[in-house]
Protein backbone atom coordinates (compact mmCIF):
# COMPACT_ATOMS: atom_id res chain seq x y z
CA UNK A 1 0.00 0.00 0.00
CA UNK A 2 1.12 3.25 -1.03
CA UNK A 3 0.27 6.50 1.47
CA UNK A 4 0.53 10.07 0.53
CA UNK A 5 1.46 12.14 3.44
CA UNK A 6 2.88 15.69 4.70
CA UNK A 7 6.38 16.84 4.99
CA UNK A 8 6.04 17.32 8.94
CA UNK A 9 4.54 13.62 9.14
CA UNK A 10 7.30 12.15 7.05
CA UNK A 11 9.91 13.62 9.53
CA UNK A 12 7.76 12.25 12.58
CA UNK A 13 8.10 8.90 10.56
CA UNK A 14 11.52 9.15 9.59
CA UNK A 15 12.32 9.08 13.12
CA UNK A 16 12.22 4.91 12.95
CA UNK A 17 11.77 3.82 9.04
CA UNK A 18 14.17 4.57 6.63
CA UNK A 19 14.01 7.04 4.00
CA UNK A 20 14.46 6.17 0.25
CA UNK A 21 15.74 9.73 -1.63
CA UNK A 22 15.00 7.97 -5.07
CA UNK A 23 16.56 11.09 -7.07
CA UNK A 24 19.78 11.21 -8.84
CA UNK A 25 23.44 10.84 -6.86
CA UNK A 26 24.74 14.62 -7.88
CA UNK A 27 20.98 15.69 -6.34
CA UNK A 28 21.60 14.09 -3.29
CA UNK A 29 24.90 14.87 -2.34
CA UNK A 30 24.30 18.74 -3.47
CA UNK A 31 21.30 18.48 -0.61
CA UNK A 32 19.65 15.89 1.32
CA UNK A 33 16.90 14.95 4.20
CA UNK A 34 19.59 14.13 6.86
CA UNK A 35 17.97 11.03 7.77
CA UNK A 36 18.00 9.98 3.72
CA UNK A 37 19.13 6.67 2.29
CA UNK A 38 20.65 7.08 -1.70
CA UNK A 39 18.44 5.27 -3.50
CA UNK A 40 18.45 6.52 -7.03
CA UNK A 41 16.24 5.31 -9.53
CA UNK A 42 18.22 6.62 -12.66
CA UNK A 43 22.13 7.43 -12.11
CA UNK A 44 23.25 10.96 -13.10
CA UNK A 45 23.96 9.71 -16.41
CA UNK A 46 20.35 8.41 -17.02
CA UNK A 47 18.76 11.15 -15.52
CA UNK A 48 19.99 13.89 -17.71
CA UNK A 49 19.07 11.29 -21.01
CA UNK A 50 15.75 10.89 -19.57
CA UNK A 51 15.25 14.83 -19.03
CA UNK A 52 16.63 15.37 -22.46
CA UNK A 53 14.17 13.47 -24.18
CA UNK A 54 11.36 15.16 -21.94
CA UNK A 55 12.95 18.56 -23.38
CA UNK A 56 13.58 17.78 -27.08
CA UNK A 57 10.63 14.97 -28.01
CA UNK A 58 7.89 15.83 -25.49
CA UNK A 59 6.66 13.53 -22.48
CA UNK A 60 5.64 10.51 -23.68
CA UNK A 61 8.72 9.33 -25.30
CA UNK A 62 10.74 10.25 -22.07
CA UNK A 63 8.38 8.54 -20.04
CA UNK A 64 8.72 4.91 -22.38
CA UNK A 65 13.02 5.67 -22.42
CA UNK A 66 12.36 5.96 -18.04
CA UNK A 67 10.70 2.28 -17.99
CA UNK A 68 13.06 1.04 -20.52
CA UNK A 69 15.59 1.56 -17.76
CA UNK A 70 13.80 1.41 -14.48
CA UNK A 71 12.11 -2.12 -15.63
CA UNK A 72 15.36 -4.34 -15.69
CA UNK A 73 16.66 -3.05 -12.24
CA UNK A 74 13.12 -3.73 -10.71
CA UNK A 75 14.14 -6.52 -8.93
CA UNK A 76 17.02 -5.06 -7.33
CA UNK A 77 15.18 -2.56 -5.69
CA UNK A 78 12.99 -4.37 -4.01
CA UNK A 79 16.19 -6.60 -2.83
CA UNK A 80 17.92 -3.30 -1.59
CA UNK A 81 14.81 -2.26 -0.10
CA UNK A 82 13.83 -4.97 2.11
CA UNK A 83 17.54 -4.78 3.53
CA UNK A 84 17.12 -1.39 4.56
CA UNK A 85 13.66 -1.94 5.73
CA UNK A 86 13.30 -4.96 7.77
CA UNK A 87 9.53 -4.60 8.45
CA UNK A 88 8.80 -3.80 4.86
CA UNK A 89 8.02 -0.25 6.10
CA UNK A 90 9.48 2.61 4.37
CA UNK A 91 9.31 6.56 3.46
CA UNK A 92 9.96 7.98 -0.32
CA UNK A 93 10.60 10.80 -1.92
CA UNK A 94 11.83 12.42 -5.26
CA UNK A 95 12.44 16.10 -6.22
CA UNK A 96 8.97 17.53 -6.02
CA UNK A 97 6.73 14.28 -5.56
CA UNK A 98 6.63 13.32 -9.36
CA UNK A 99 7.22 10.35 -11.56
CA UNK A 100 10.04 9.10 -9.85
CA UNK A 101 9.26 8.54 -6.34
CA UNK A 102 5.89 7.55 -7.96
CA UNK A 103 7.24 4.55 -9.50
CA UNK A 104 9.16 3.50 -7.03
CA UNK A 105 6.46 3.69 -4.32
CA UNK A 106 4.42 1.42 -6.90
CA UNK A 107 6.95 -1.07 -7.25
CA UNK A 108 7.21 -1.79 -3.43
CA UNK A 109 4.10 -1.09 -2.49
CA UNK A 110 3.21 -4.12 -5.39
CA UNK A 111 6.07 -5.89 -3.57
CA UNK A 112 4.28 -5.96 -0.02
CA UNK A 113 5.99 -3.11 1.52
CA UNK A 114 3.88 -0.05 3.04
CA UNK A 115 4.96 2.68 1.45
CA UNK A 116 4.90 6.55 3.00
CA UNK A 117 4.94 8.88 0.21
CA UNK A 118 6.08 12.45 0.79
CA UNK A 119 3.58 15.13 -1.15
CA UNK A 120 5.58 18.04 -2.38
CA UNK A 121 9.07 15.93 -2.10
CA UNK A 122 12.11 17.08 -1.05
CA UNK A 123 10.57 20.34 -2.38
CA UNK A 124 8.73 20.17 0.49
CA UNK A 125 11.45 19.98 2.90
CA UNK A 126 13.39 22.72 1.81
CA UNK A 127 9.99 24.78 2.12
CA UNK A 128 9.89 23.81 5.72
CA UNK A 129 13.76 24.75 6.17
CA UNK A 130 13.85 27.64 4.70
CA UNK A 131 10.78 28.95 6.97
CA UNK A 132 12.72 28.03 9.96
CA UNK A 133 15.51 30.82 9.43
CA UNK A 134 12.33 33.14 8.91
CA UNK A 135 11.37 32.49 12.58
CA UNK A 136 11.76 35.12 15.51
CA UNK A 137 13.99 33.72 17.74
CA UNK A 138 15.19 34.64 20.66
CA UNK A 139 19.03 34.43 20.61
CA UNK A 140 21.87 34.58 22.95
CA UNK A 141 25.00 34.92 21.44
CA UNK A 142 28.06 34.10 22.43
CA UNK A 143 31.55 36.19 21.34
CA UNK A 144 35.05 36.44 22.34
CA UNK A 145 38.44 36.56 20.74
CA UNK A 146 40.12 33.22 18.87
CA UNK A 147 40.90 30.47 21.64
CA UNK A 148 38.31 32.04 24.28
CA UNK A 149 36.52 28.55 24.29
CA UNK A 150 33.17 29.77 23.06
CA UNK A 151 32.54 26.35 21.06
CA UNK A 152 33.55 24.26 24.17
CA UNK A 153 31.08 26.29 26.38
CA UNK A 154 28.18 25.12 23.98
CA UNK A 155 27.22 21.43 25.19
CA UNK A 156 28.16 22.66 28.58
CA UNK A 157 24.23 25.14 28.64
CA UNK A 158 22.20 22.05 28.06
CA UNK A 159 22.99 21.15 31.93
CA UNK A 160 21.50 24.47 32.52
CA UNK A 161 18.37 23.83 30.62
CA UNK A 162 19.67 25.99 27.72
CA UNK A 163 19.10 25.30 24.04
CA UNK A 164 21.96 25.23 21.80
CA UNK A 165 22.97 24.63 18.42
CA UNK A 166 26.95 24.37 17.38
CA UNK A 167 26.98 25.99 13.96
CA UNK A 168 31.15 25.16 13.06
CA UNK A 169 30.21 21.79 13.43
CA UNK A 170 27.20 21.22 11.29
CA UNK A 171 29.39 23.54 9.13
CA UNK A 172 32.61 21.04 10.00
CA UNK A 173 34.61 24.48 9.75
CA UNK A 174 35.57 26.42 12.71
CA UNK A 175 35.79 29.84 10.71
CA UNK A 176 39.09 30.81 10.30
CA UNK A 177 42.21 30.14 7.97
CA UNK A 178 42.89 27.15 10.42
CA UNK A 179 39.28 26.37 10.17
CA UNK A 180 39.11 23.21 8.52
CA UNK A 181 42.00 21.40 10.54
CA UNK A 182 40.89 18.50 12.03
CA UNK A 183 37.80 18.79 10.40
CA UNK A 184 36.00 16.62 7.73
CA UNK A 185 35.06 17.76 4.53
CA UNK A 186 32.19 20.72 4.66
CA UNK A 187 28.62 20.22 3.33
CA UNK A 188 27.62 22.24 0.90
CA UNK A 189 25.50 25.50 1.57
CA UNK A 190 22.25 23.72 0.74
CA UNK A 191 23.31 20.31 3.10
CA UNK A 192 24.65 22.77 6.02
CA UNK A 193 21.03 24.85 6.00
CA UNK A 194 19.25 21.14 6.16
CA UNK A 195 21.15 19.78 9.14
CA UNK A 196 21.11 23.09 10.45
CA UNK A 197 17.05 23.26 9.68
CA UNK A 198 16.90 20.08 11.36
CA UNK A 199 18.26 21.28 14.72
CA UNK A 200 15.64 24.07 14.62
CA UNK A 201 12.57 22.10 14.20
CA UNK A 202 13.67 19.81 16.95
CA UNK A 203 14.31 23.19 19.58
CA UNK A 204 11.43 24.78 21.37
CA UNK A 205 11.31 28.57 19.47
CA UNK A 206 9.68 30.28 22.23
CA UNK A 207 12.93 29.27 24.38
CA UNK A 208 16.20 31.16 24.18
CA UNK A 209 18.77 29.44 21.63
CA UNK A 210 22.66 30.03 22.41
CA UNK A 211 24.85 30.22 19.03
CA UNK A 212 28.28 30.99 18.67
CA UNK A 213 29.29 34.81 17.10
CA UNK A 214 29.81 34.05 13.44
CA UNK A 215 30.53 35.36 9.92
CA UNK A 216 27.94 35.30 7.50
CA UNK A 217 30.56 32.64 5.99
CA UNK A 218 32.12 29.70 8.00
CA UNK A 219 34.60 28.51 5.72
CA UNK A 220 32.95 27.52 2.33
CA UNK A 221 29.36 27.42 3.72
CA UNK A 222 27.06 30.61 3.98
CA UNK A 223 25.10 31.28 7.13
CA UNK A 224 20.54 31.73 5.76
CA UNK A 225 20.34 35.36 5.86
CA UNK A 226 17.69 36.19 7.97
CA UNK A 227 19.06 33.79 10.68
CA UNK A 228 22.52 35.95 10.53
CA UNK A 229 20.42 39.14 10.30
CA UNK A 230 18.86 37.63 13.56
CA UNK A 231 22.20 37.44 15.11
CA UNK A 232 23.79 40.46 14.45
CA UNK A 233 21.08 42.21 16.18
CA UNK A 234 20.87 39.64 19.04
CA UNK A 235 22.64 40.36 22.77
CA UNK A 236 26.16 39.05 22.65
CA UNK A 237 27.84 38.06 25.60
CA UNK A 238 31.63 38.79 25.08
CA UNK A 239 33.93 36.46 26.84
CA UNK A 240 36.84 38.03 28.02
CA UNK A 241 39.60 35.50 28.44
CA UNK A 242 43.26 36.11 29.93
CA UNK A 243 45.14 36.41 26.33
CA UNK A 244 48.13 34.21 27.67
CA UNK A 245 45.53 31.55 28.29
CA UNK A 246 44.22 32.20 24.61
CA UNK A 247 47.62 31.30 23.02
CA UNK A 248 48.40 28.20 25.40
CA UNK A 249 44.52 26.40 24.53
CA UNK A 250 45.51 27.35 20.75
CA UNK A 251 49.29 26.54 20.77
CA UNK A 252 48.12 23.22 22.37
CA UNK A 253 45.66 22.36 19.89
CA UNK A 254 47.79 23.09 16.83
CA UNK A 255 50.94 21.22 18.32
CA UNK A 256 49.38 17.80 17.09
CA UNK A 257 49.02 19.41 13.47
CA UNK A 258 51.13 18.55 10.77
CA UNK A 259 53.99 21.47 10.07
CA UNK A 260 52.84 21.69 6.18
CA UNK A 261 48.80 21.89 7.34
CA UNK A 262 50.07 24.36 9.64
CA UNK A 263 52.01 26.82 7.06
CA UNK A 264 49.37 26.53 4.83
CA UNK A 265 46.77 28.24 6.95
CA UNK A 266 49.63 31.04 8.02
CA UNK A 267 49.66 31.92 3.86
CA UNK A 268 45.58 32.10 3.46
CA UNK A 269 46.38 35.13 5.95
CA UNK A 270 50.13 36.34 4.35
CA UNK A 271 48.56 39.78 2.68
CA UNK A 272 46.88 40.49 6.57
CA UNK A 273 49.69 39.86 8.54
CA UNK A 274 52.43 41.44 6.07
CA UNK A 275 55.47 39.90 4.76
CA UNK A 276 57.88 39.53 7.38
CA UNK A 277 55.16 38.61 10.33
CA UNK A 278 54.43 35.84 7.89
CA UNK A 279 58.22 35.09 7.83
CA UNK A 280 58.29 34.66 11.59
CA UNK A 281 54.94 33.10 11.73
CA UNK A 282 56.53 30.33 9.20
CA UNK A 283 59.95 30.16 11.19
CA UNK A 284 57.70 29.37 14.63
CA UNK A 285 55.88 26.48 12.85
CA UNK A 286 59.15 24.72 11.18
CA UNK A 287 61.08 25.46 15.29
CA UNK A 288 58.41 23.65 16.49
CA UNK A 289 57.31 27.23 18.40
CA UNK A 290 53.28 26.89 18.77
CA UNK A 291 52.96 29.78 21.13
CA UNK A 292 54.69 32.43 18.94
CA UNK A 293 52.98 31.42 15.85
CA UNK A 294 49.84 32.06 17.67
CA UNK A 295 50.92 35.14 19.12
CA UNK A 296 51.38 36.21 16.06
CA UNK A 297 48.50 34.85 13.70
CA UNK A 298 46.51 36.45 16.83
CA UNK A 299 47.69 39.73 15.89
CA UNK A 300 45.55 39.70 13.11
CA UNK A 301 42.42 37.54 13.97
CA UNK A 302 42.29 39.86 17.04
CA UNK A 303 41.77 43.07 14.98
CA UNK A 304 39.71 41.48 12.60
CA UNK A 305 37.36 40.07 15.81
CA UNK A 306 37.19 43.54 17.59
CA UNK A 307 36.32 45.34 14.24
CA UNK A 308 33.13 42.70 13.54
CA UNK A 309 31.84 43.32 17.43
CA UNK A 310 32.11 47.49 16.57
CA UNK A 311 29.16 46.28 14.60
CA UNK A 312 27.14 44.65 17.20
CA UNK A 313 24.27 46.46 18.72
CA UNK A 314 23.97 44.57 22.13
CA UNK A 315 27.04 43.50 23.46
CA UNK A 316 27.90 42.96 27.15
CA UNK A 317 31.20 42.09 28.31
CA UNK A 318 31.82 38.89 30.65
CA UNK A 319 35.61 38.86 32.26
CA UNK A 320 36.31 35.18 32.47
CA UNK A 321 39.35 33.87 34.31
CA UNK A 322 39.84 30.91 33.01
CA UNK A 323 38.86 28.42 29.70
CA UNK A 324 37.26 25.31 31.65
CA UNK A 325 34.18 24.88 29.54
CA UNK A 326 32.17 23.04 32.66
CA UNK A 327 32.84 26.10 34.79
CA UNK A 328 32.46 28.88 32.40
CA UNK A 329 28.67 27.33 31.51
CA UNK A 330 27.50 27.96 35.06
CA UNK A 331 28.69 31.51 34.68
CA UNK A 332 27.49 32.53 31.50
CA UNK A 333 24.26 31.30 32.22
CA UNK A 334 23.83 32.96 35.44
CA UNK A 335 24.98 36.30 33.62
CA UNK A 336 22.57 36.07 31.33
CA UNK A 337 19.94 35.93 33.91
CA UNK A 338 21.44 38.63 35.49
CA UNK A 339 21.02 40.75 32.57
CA UNK A 340 17.53 39.56 32.06
CA UNK A 341 18.63 37.48 28.28
CA UNK A 342 16.83 34.12 29.91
Amino acid sequence: MVYPIGIKEFLQKARQLPVLDVRAPKEYAAGHIPAAHSFPIFDDAQRAKVGTAYKQQGHDPAVLIGLDLFGPRMSGFVKEAGKLAKNKKVLVHCWRGGMRSGAMAWLLGFSGFEVYLLKGGYKAFRRLVQAEFEKPRRLVILSGHTGSGKTDILPYLHRHGQQSIDLEKLAAHKGSAFGSIGMPLQPSTEHFENLLGMELLQLDARQPLWLEDESITIGKVQLPKPLFDQMQAAPTIMLQVPHKLRVQKLAQEYCRTDEAILATAILKIKKRLGGLATKEALAAISDGDMEKMVEIALTYYDKAYTFDLAKKQHVLPLELPGIAPEENAAQVVAFAKQHNLL
